[in-house]
């Protein structure tokens, strides 16, 4: 059904920093590509959300009748440290650390990144193109870039050439920044003494003889540059211009301004319609950092394995906590965020199972049209979960009333109430119907930590027999046991 004739959204473009109303290049048809990770290490948890976000947005367009081609990248190459166009590349330095092949590297973290969103119940993309892949694409659309005049080779790499560009467009229209007034942070290291202006940026890096992945090209062996990679696969499975381009905050400037530049230079024209960001997830109200210690990966917060929080909690409980936030908004995780959200998760669940056994009445003392609508239109208005899930609760409220017999409710507004939750908690929020009882990671954690406190005792009784028989059993069983400063925690084998 193409309920996108009657439901007309809103997105709010981070182009023009306003609202528009949505207007596909195809009646019909959405093209979206989201930038996907760099797959040299775990998933991070703020990942999870931006990548939450976009599932949330194409599931919702896929509800309406939109029919949706979603590409989201696999960078296995070519993103350098800092994202700069200096220094190391990242999987290159991983690998290089493991003394394994890169592509192992690769492949362990695209697998893990496959694991954890399938844990959280993502709709997979339409297509998944890699780096690697799409060389040859990235080849040819540096020689366009180069034959319209704004680029230039030197010992083998090929840069962007900013000042030359900002000549005729405008670099910066994205980010809002003058290139008069952008200062260059990045330090000093190989490969910068080649650029005309510090703005420059890398199209292709010559690979020095130390450098692992590298491919022939008309200038010499070498890789290409991150901004790139987006560009030539973005263009080649959605066309030259095409709707949605979603990303993290963070990927504003300069990677999106890039890709931008990089099109209007190989092609005269602005790639994308609507350009959107979602924003960052803090930690206890500080920006999560591996050097600080303030970050969580999602298998600890799954498991409860971790210093920040109480208990483990169930996909679906984050996922939802994750929706109760704007995507364009700042969402802090905290504990007590985390057992409020698991709370009303449940609240949900109880209510949309007991609406198979409420008792009919002739008629129903709330319109649920009206209240269906008002679902659409929080999801109308720039996917708007918050609001949305403030309705869903407000129908949860009137089931339990219905229950106790104070409202009423036909058959057929019962059937309709139920078609509607449905479609919005799970196909387009996309939980999954668990209950309490089925929850079995509460269990778990608290099972183990029984265990752990009696193992602590008998360590403090210098029974060490006991405290080794309940660490190697624990192991058997497929949990182990980790002792360091703060204590002693657990993981699944």
């Amino acid at each position: 059904m193409q309920l996108f004739k009657h439901q007309p959204i809103k997105i709010y473009n981070s182009l023009s920093g306003t609202k528009e109303t949505f207007k596909p290049i195809n009646e019909g048809y959405v093209g979206m590509y989201v930038c996907g990770p760099t797959v040299y290490s775990n998933v991070h948890l703020g990942n999870v959300r931006t990548f939450m976000s976009f599932d949330m947005i194409f599931r919702y367009l896929k509800h309406v009748g939109y029919k949706v081609r979603y590409v989201r990248n696999i960078t296995d190459a070519g993103h350098l440290e800092n994202d700069a166009d200096a220094g190391e590349d990242k999987i290159t330095k991983k690998a290089r650390l493991e003394q394994i092949e890169p592509m192992e590297i690769v492949q362990r973290y695209t697998v893990d990144f496959h694991n954890i969103l399938n844990t959280f119940n993502f709709l997979p993309p339409s297509i998944e193109p890699t780096a690697t892949g799409h060389i040859i694409e990235q080849i040819e659309l540096i020689k366009d870039i180069l034959n319209n005049g704004f680029a230039y080779q030197v010992n083998g790499s090929v840069y962007f050439d900013v000042h030359k560009f900002n000549e005729t467009h405008d670099y910066g229209i994205l980010s809002k920044r003058k290139l008069e007034d952008l200062i260059h942070n990045t330090r000093e290291l190989d490969g910068q003494g080649d650029k005309k202006n510090p703005q420059d940026f890398a199209l292709w890096k010559k690979a020095e003889p130390q450098h692992i992945m590298r491919w022939p090209s008309p200038w010499g062996d070498g890789f290409p540059g991150w901004h790139l990679e987006c560009t030539a696969m973005s263009t080649k499975y959605l066309g030259d211009q095409f709707d949605i381009h979603g990303g993290g905050m963070d990927l504003k400037f300069p990677h999106h301004e890039c890709e931008i530049a990089q099109n209007e230079a190989a092609k005269g024209q602005s790639p994308v319609n609507y350009w959107m960001h979602a924003n960052m997830l803090e930690l206890n109200g500080q920006r999560m950092s591996k050097s600080t210690g303030n970050t969580v990966n999602p298998d600890e917060l799954l498991s409860g394995n971790n210093k920040f929080f109480s208990k483990a909690f169930a996909p679906s409980v984050i996922r939802f906590f994750m929706a109760q936030a704007h995507y364009r908004s700042v969402l802090d995780l905290t504990d007590d965020g985390l057992i409020a959200s698991e709370k009303g998760f449940f609240r949900l669940m109880d209510a949309i199972n007991l609406l198979d056994g409420l008792k009919a009445s002739e008629t129903s003392s709330v319109d649920i049209n009206t209240w269906k609508q008002k679902c659409y239109d929080a999801m109308n208005d720039d996917f708007n979960s918050p609001i949305l899930i403030a309705n869903l609760f407000e129908a949860a409220k009137y089931i339990n009333q219905v229950k106790e017999g104070s409202e009423t409710l036909t058959k057929e507004d019962a059937a309709l109430l139920k078609t509607t939750l449905h479609a919005f908690l799970f196909d387009v929020l996309g939980l999954e119907n668990v209950t309490k009882k089925e929850s079995g990671q509460d269990k778990l954690s608290g099972a183990v930590n029984v265990l752990i406190k009696l193992r602590q005792e008998a360590r403090a009784n210098k029974d060490f027999a006991m405290s080794d028989k309940i660490r190697d059993e624990l192991a058997e069983a497929g949990i182990l046991l980790k002792d360091g400063k703060e204590g002693t925690t657990f993981s699944l084998l």
